[in-house]
């Protein structure tokens, strides 16, 4: 799979500094969503997913790549991530008015990346409350003149027309409570794994897990935070008494937690290897070409992302 110049701009130069960390949204994902024929699958009572493909963002696919979710209460419903285009978001809000009439009343953000959070604004129009963790606005704040941007070029004028960044008003800080009437779902705030504001959502009726990007399947996981503090929390997300998982990227759905285990390896290994890459005195352009090979065939996408996570591991285990 070819992947365009600004990714490639990515995995050659990045050096652990804000504006590489900047360059990674997570683009894994689905195919179009113009000639998209967007379906939701029901996974659970009450509980909708549309499932990504694993590809960048592109113009052909409408930006439609990764996992969505809608849980539907008797009052109301919410919706997790709000998808990589407007048209997207659009498309989503057709396919939830053709299995309920109740509202949207909460978005929910699991993270900063485009992927998920470029339709927002077609979620506030309709008055829905966009929740997201605490730190999302700052993220935000920092990055998004610098998505629109590259974005534009990357997807082109037609598809990002009218995409706005879009912040949440309603933060979480540790745990957060929504009623959606009859229903409740619970929403987790992490400290920095994938990036510094991944949220979770759990629907307790069903004991249905969105994980948002703190999950990968398949496709290789990025990062975009921290390779230590998604290790340690992994015996706690392991911990939430979930039947299912939808993760950010891969199928709807994965039994859990099963789910996570690739994940933990792949993150294990690239960690030992880098951390024997220092104690030996390898400097980080030998080190970052070898750290994780043996996971390499176990992944989409390990070429093109790999040696990115291998320097942003390099740069955070060189001095813990």
């Amino acid at each position: 799979m070819s992947i365009d110049r600004l990714r490639r701009r990515l995995v050659r130069g990045f050096a652990c500094t804000a504006a590489s960390a900047a360059l990674l949204p997570c683009c894994l994902g689905r195919a179009a969503a113009g000639n998209l024929g967007f379906s939701l699958r029901q996974i659970a009572d009450g509980v909708f997913a549309f499932q990504g493909t694993d590809e960048l963002m592109t113009a052909a696919n409408d930006g439609a790549i990764c996992n969505l979710g809608a849980v539907i209460g008797t009052d109301a419903v919410a919706v997790i991530d709000s998808g990589g285009s407007l048209i997207e978001a659009h498309a989503f809000l057709a396919a939830i008015g053709k299995v309920t009439a109740k509202p949207v009343r909460f978005l929910v953000n699991t993270h900063m990346h485009p992927d998920h959070i470029f339709g927002n604004a077609a979620f506030r129009e309709i008055g829905a409350t966009i929740v997201g963790h605490r730190n999302l606005p700052r993220a935000l704040d920092a990055r998004g003149v610098f998505y629109l941007h590259n974005y534009r070029e990357q997807l082109g004028e037609a598809l990002m027309e009218g995409v706005e960044i879009v912040s949440p008003t309603r933060l979480v800080d540790d745990h957060l409570q929504l009623d959606l009437g009859g229903r409740t779902i619970e929403l987790r705030a992490w400290k920095a794994a994938h990036t510094d504001n991944d949220l979770t959502v759990f629907d307790t009726a069903t004991r249905t897990l969105f994980a948002g990007d703190l999950v990968f399947m398949g496709s290789l996981p990025t990062l975009d935070g921290s390779l230590l503090g998604w290790l340690r929390q992994m015996d706690a997300l392991t911990a939430i008494d979930a039947a299912r998982v939808v993760p950010g990227h891969g199928p709807v759905t994965a039994d859990w937690p099963q789910a996570l285990a690739g994940e933990r390896r792949y993150f294990e290994v690239l960690a030992r290897d880098i951390r024997k890459a220092i104690a030996d005195g390898t400097p980080l352009r030998e080190a970052v070409k070898t750290a994780g090979g043996s996971e390499r065939d176990n992944w989409h996408l390990f070429d093109d992302y790999n040696e990115r996570n291998a320097t942003a591991a390099f740069a955070e285990l060189e001095w813990e």
